[in-house]
């Protein structure tokens, strides 16, 4: 959420903001016309309230003949006062409809286009492999190796899940904690979260009012499933006034995520690229309000992930996003995307995301400033530690031997027993 304040005094930039965003449905004159609206209402209203507050207090010591003209009077302003505040509060509603869809304002710094085709890669980090044998796909390499019940659980539980078992499964687990351990010694509070939700943690994200479609929601019992840690730890310390020496605070949150996928009709249906349910480990961070600040951190978030990939021995491009792909809360984004050899292309693996004071502002988390004392909205930032079976693919794809087995790197492997090898291969 903008501050309304910083609406009316930059109209033109935001306006400029929304446009470089996508953002055509939102008209800023209309709102800035609402809010100067509500204003005058709650001055009217206010001294409406003021006004038959002294007509009731006066009707005690009036004389009988002056009671009824002032009791019709304050009668009078009484039904005013209703007329007023049901105005007051319909248009209330309209304008924090539209504050709540009001994207944040994309970095001066990030690349403008309307789509995923305006994304700039920044680098390309290691060298692609070139087998000397035909090299299979991630569900050939489950397969040969018994490392999967991709039809057995369709039949279970539908499209878009996934069940593997044996040494892949243990290498899913050796994944995160390969990252949590890494996190963990980057200073960040290893945190174990729920994967469901109150409705208002969603608004305060930026899921809502955006992305229900993408949602899983239990009506029986008002509760949401959600998509990622970042979700639960966004409103962790909701409504709280920290101190500035508490910033940074720094979440490695594991849990697992769900989501519906309403938007990939036809998209990877096959294997473990989309599914439904999936296991992430997140990183956030809250800091404070100061755009130096965030930007090193979102730097520092975006190294450890490459750290990541680096350690997973995976080739890998830095994608800085562009205005128009980028998303709602989002004030400046990269991605990293691993080779798939497969798909002859990079796939996504880490989004890391500065959220400035956006999300802060949803859930009223702010700080005490302790150079003037001054009350302020923190900042957030997130990105993917890891998240499976995503990596999966890119991981087992590229490491893969000429006769079906999968080489583990030496830094997973103190996480997978010590094997360099995993899986029975073509004997």
């Amino acid at each position: 959420m903008l501050d309304i304040k910083f609406i009316v005094e930059n109209k033109e930039l935001i306006k400029d903001g929304l446009k470089k965003k996508g953002y055509t449905n939102i008209n800023i004159d209309d709102l800035i016309s609402l809010h100067s609206s509500i204003t005058k209402l709650k001055t009217s209203s206010q001294a409406l309230a003021e006004e038959k507050n002294k007509l009731s207090n006066s009707i005690k010591s009036a004389s009988a003949e002056e009671r009824p003209a002032i009791i019709a009077k304050s009668k009078a302003l009484g039904e005013e006062l209703k007329k007023e505040q049901d105005e007051l509060a319909a248009e209330q509603e309209k304008f924090d409809d539209i504050m709540l869809r009001m994207p944040n304002m994309p970095s001066p710094e990030s690349p403008i286009g309307p789509d995923d085709s305006a994304n700039v890669v920044r680098r390309k980090v290691g060298e692609i492999p070139h087998f000397d044998f035909t090299p299979r796909d991630h569900i050939e390499l489950m397969e040969i190796n018994d490392w999967s019940e991709m039809e057995r659980i369709a039949k279970v539980s539908g499209s878009r899940t996934y069940a593997i078992k044996n040494e892949l499964s243990k290498l899913e687990l050796a994944m995160h904690m390969l990252v949590l351990d890494k996190l963990r010694d980057n200073g960040f509070t290893v945190i174990t979260v729920p994967s469901i939700s109150k409705e208002k943690p969603l608004y305060g994200q930026g899921y809502l009012p955006f992305s229900r479609d993408e949602i899983y929601y239990m009506p029986a019992d008002d509760i949401y499933l959600s998509g990622t840690a970042e979700l639960i730890l966004n409103s962790l310390r909701a409504d709280e006034i920290l101190q500035e020496n508490e910033l940074p605070i720094l979440y490695a949150g594991f849990s697992p995520c769900f989501r519906r996928e309403a938007g990939a009709a036809g998209k990877d249906t096959r294997g473990l690229v989309r599914v439904h349910q999936f296991m992430k480990t997140e990183q956030f961070v809250i800091c404070k309000n100061d755009i130096a600040e965030s930007e090193k951190w979102h730097q520092k978030l975006l190294a450890i992930s490459e750290e990541v990939l680096q350690d997973l021995e995976l080739p890998y491009q830095v994608l800085e996003v562009c205005t128009g792909d980028m998303g709602a809360p989002k004030y400046r984004q990269y991605d990293l995307e691993a080779w798939v050899p497969s798909q002859n292309c990079y796939r996504e693996t880490h989004s890391c995301s500065n959220i400035t004071e956006w999300q802060a502002r949803r859930t009223n988390l702010r700080y005490r400033d302790n150079a003037d004392g001054k009350v302020k909205y923190v900042h957030t930032l997130n990105n993917t530690g890891i998240a499976t079976p995503r990596a999966l693919v890119p991981f087992i794809e590229n490491h893969q031997q000429a006769d079906g087995r999968v080489r583990i790197p030496a830094k997973l492997r103190p996480y997978m027993g010590g094997v360099e090898f995993i899986g029975k291969g073509t004997k």
